[in-house]
């Protein structure tokens, strides 16, 4: 006779992890978001206060030719100086972008998500900071660049770590890991075909002879 036809064998793999497991491994995921959040934070921070010490605008310093300089401003827009009559709504977009950040690490189930939303969050953190507490006042504060990229743009040490989480998401997404650690089906569970179903083109009878 044929095996119970239809029910998979195989359960998925985090129904066989004990539920205080599963506490434990999510814990360790929010602590990689929070402390690499928390790093890039503290390292924006500190270089922008050293930048408004030691830097004066209009007055750029070369670091690698002309290529990169160090060159200080003050940006009320957001990255290339867009929007700079719009800061009001860009701080409203960073905080939709912290509340995104936040909802969607409750699904964290990947170490590399957490670098990659941990970059995200220190960044955007960062960055909504100096629009709130910053001149010429909360809401409307100018946000501290002074990383010269070949005269294209100038940034801050948050860029930095913005474009760096969208190049980890990127990649996640390409070799299609979830934020939940699981690979997207490609037509077979990655996790391993179910037992009990068979390939196309085959029949089993009973007795156990295929056509």
């Amino acid at each position: 006779m044929q095996d119970e036809a239809g029910a998979p064998l195989i359960a998925a793999h985090d129904e066989t992890i004990p539920p205080e497991q599963k506490t434990a491994q999510r814990s360790r995921l929010f602590a990689v978001l929070g402390t690499t959040a928390a790093l890039v934070l503290v390292l924006d921070q500190l270089t922008k206060l050293w930048a408004l010490r030691a830097l004066t605008p209009g007055e750029p310093i070369d670091v690698v030719g002309t290529l990169i300089r160090l060159n200080l401003i003050r940006n009320p827009g957001a990255a290339f100086s867009i929007g700079t009559g719009a800061t009001w709504v860009l701080t409203l977009i960073a905080c939709g972008v912290l509340v995104f950040i936040l909802v969607t690490a409750r699904r964290l189930g990947s170490v590399y998500w957490a670098w990659a939303l941990g970059l995200l969050l220190g960044g955007s953190v960062g960055n909504l900071s100096d629009r709130l507490f910053r001149e010429p006042g909360p809401g409307r504060g100018h946000v501290v660049d002074f990383i010269d990229y070949f005269g294209w743009f100038i940034g801050n040490v948050a860029d930095v770590a913005i474009v760096g989480a969208a190049c980890v998401i990127a990649v996640l997404a390409t070799v299609g890991i979830g934020v939940d650690g699981k690979r997207a089906e490609h037509g077979r569970h990655e996790a391993g075909h179910p037992k009990g179903r068979h390939e196309p083109g085959q029949r089993q009878q009973a007795g156990g002879h295929h056509e």
